[in-house]
């Protein structure tokens, strides 16, 4: 995109923040649920800083703009905002204010502060309101300014959605309905925003997210009733989803029945305001702010006042979190069969390189092809990040028809990748020999394993989070001076977001952010990796579960059970500095993923496989 259509766009923003005197105006990542990724329609972001990472917000004033952004996109946002006017702003760096931080110092007294208050969580308004208070700042948070410059801005998501049955959710929405209300403490209402809980509980899916299946919806129940806001063409009708013809199973799209079976009324999704404001005076709701939208908190607290609105953590998160056996035995098999069209890929990578022409593109769109023979797939997880040599050096480096690399019998690719299936999502990470690789780019391959391995095999009394074991991953890089600035692990749904908490892996404390102990049957991906700007990245990646083991006068011990069964690269592991404990873990695996992954392929592939393991 010319860098003169973001400056021109920006030119129209701020005009029409004079004319609303809005001195400096806020534009988020999210949609109306705080969603991390949303449809196209909510990218306004992206539309006025040419900016297309997950995460940023963008602020607007007259003389400037500037982008927030974490650790993951410094090396795209560089690029991305070169020549736009948008200075970039890195995150939790030394020295760089936070946005909280720049409008206390930036923003005169009794100035204004503008924002879409549907895409800010009640959280972040609840925090600009204290910070911004001492200098009597006006909010004006009803207004969408690219409602009127966004002139060719996509439809709004209302997508078909459809019914997972009880035999794959593993438990019935009425199960579901009596372990949340368990959870409901002080509060007759619930009200429910975020879109992959909704679903959960709902035994619901959707497609108004790309590779999220969610439906845009809100969730509400008290002792009288439950009330799914939702677009009601997303749920009436017999039409598929978009691009359902290619499916190989059948989806149930009886979703009104299913609602009616449940007991859960079904209104239109923009009447929620309206529901909330004639809810009983006296009525107390229990809301998460961190994806309750700011106008629904705002809406909430005038009509019930302070004491009517309970803040607390989704009941819904955890237990969604902790798979259930019917949801862990068809992760297991849904991961085996992942790991095979991987280990295929890799295998018709490494003997067609050099004689055909392969670019990022062509490679994701062919581990895509082996994805869809699996009968179970429904879509990726996330878009294939498919980055050659230096591009992999980007950590969520999307490659396009317009901007990719040619793969060259050197080097190595990191390809990042996953599928959903009914049965289960799957996020996986090789990093794959092409050709004749650097000393140092062996030696941080063999480094980044050794982190992994370390964490695979873990052992660990009950009580500990992801913090507390983040350093076995990390240690090894640690000790050369080397860091990757982004977490070691996150949560996965099941036929849901690739992201998922509150379980997560990462070194550092933060105060505002969830840290959830690790439960039995919570599973969590393994991820460290190496990023070196303009060489190379790396990254090796597992999805594991939390497992109870021995109890004893102790405790209770735990270990992770692996999912993930794709073969590590020889080619890239140096064993003179991988440690005799870490060579003796590096066999064991690669000896179960021959045996797992062997009976699924040809005579050839299978030859390959036994050399590729060999330790």
């Amino acid at each position: 995109m010319g860098n003169q259509i973001i400056r021109d766009r920006l030119v129209k923003l701020r005009k029409m923040m004079g004319e609303y005197h809005i001195d400096h105006y806020m534009i988020p990542t999210s949609d109306f649920h705080n969603s991390e990724y949303v449809s196209d329609y909510f990218k306004t972001r992206e539309y006025f800083s040419n900016f297309t990472g997950s995460n940023g917000t963008l602020l607007v004033w007259q003389e400037g703009a500037g982008l927030w952004t974490d650790g993951r996109y410094f090396i795209q946002a560089e690029k991305e905002l070169e020549g736009t006017g948008v200075s970039l702003y890195r995150m939790q760096e030394e020295g760089v204010p936070t946005i909280e931080e720049f409008l206390k110092e930036h923003m005169p007294e009794e100035s204004c502060l503008g924002f879409d208050g549907r895409t800010i969580s009640a959280k972040l308004g609840k925090k600009y309101e204290k910070a911004l208070q001492e200098k009597k700042i006006r909010f004006v948070y009803e207004k969408d300014m690219a409602e009127t410059i966004w002139t060719e801005r996509p439809a709004f998501p209302a997508g078909r959605a459809y019914v997972i049955s009880d035999e794959i959710a593993g438990k019935s929405v009425s199960e579901k309905l009596c372990e949340v209300r368990e959870k409901v403490v002080g509060a007759e209402g619930f009200l429910l925003t975020k879109l992959d809980d909704i679903m959960w509980l709902l035994n619901l899916r959707g497609c108004d997210v790309e590779c999220n299946p969610v439906a845009m919806s809100y969730f509400y129940m008290d002792a009288d009733r439950k009330v799914l806001f939702i677009h009601k063409e997303a749920v009436e009708g017999t039409e598929t989803v978009p691009g359902a013809e290619r499916l190989q199973l059948k989806l149930n799209y009886d979703c009104v029945g299913h609602l009616k079976k449940c007991g859960v009324e079904i209104r239109e999704y923009d009447e929620i305001t309206a529901f909330l404001s004639e809810l009983p005076f006296k009525q107390k709701v229990l809301l998460d702010e961190r994806y309750c939208s700011y106008t629904l908190y705002k809406t909430l607290q005038t009509r019930l006042g302070e004491t009517g609105v309970i803040s607390g953590h989704n009941p819904t998160e955890c237990l969604k979190a902790i798979k259930n056996p019917v949801e862990l035995a068809n992760m297991e098999q849904i991961f085996l069969k992942d790991s095979v069209a991987l280990t295929k890929f890799i295998y018709w990578l490494k003997t067609n390189i050099g004689k055909n022409d392969i670019t990022e593109v062509s490679a994701a769109d062919k581990l895509e092809e082996f994805r869809r023979e699996i009968p179970e797939y429904i879509d990726l997880s996330f878009p294939t990040i498919s980055g050659y040599e230096a591009n992999a050096a980007m950590m969520h480096y999307e490659a396009t028809p317009e901007r990719h690399a040619v793969l060259r019998p050197k080097g190595m690719l990191l390809v990042d990748s996953g599928g959903q299936y009914m049965g289960g999502t799957t996020d996986v990470t090789r990093t794959i020999v092409l050709g004749p690789i650097s000393d140092e780019q062996k030696r941080h391959y063999t480094l980044v394993l050794q982190g992994m391995l370390q964490l695979t095999n873990a052992r660990w009394l009950y009580g500990c989070s992801g913090r507390n074991l983040d350093i076995l991953a990390r240690k090894p890089l640690w000790e050369i001076g080397l860091d990757y600035k982004c977490g070691t692990g996150h949560g996965v749904g099941y036929i849901l977001n690739v992201h998922e908490g509150p379980q997560s892996m990462r070194w550092r404390f933060s105060a505002d952010a969830a840290e959830a102990v690790l439960e039995d049957g919570m599973d969590i991906t393994n991820e460290p990796g190496v990023y070196i700007e303009g060489s190379h990245g790396i990254r090796i990646e597992n999805v594991m579960v939390a497992r109870n083991d021995v109890k004893n006068e102790y405790g209770q011990f735990m270990h992770f059970d692996t999912l993930t069964w794709v073969p590590v690269d020889m080619e890239a592991v140096d064993l003179n500095i991988l440690p005799r404990e870490s060579v003796e873990q590096l066999a064991a695996y690669q000896k179960k993923v021959y045996d797992k992954i062997s009976p699924w392929l040809n005579e050839e592939e299978r030859g390959w496989l036994k050399h590729e393991t060999e330790v």
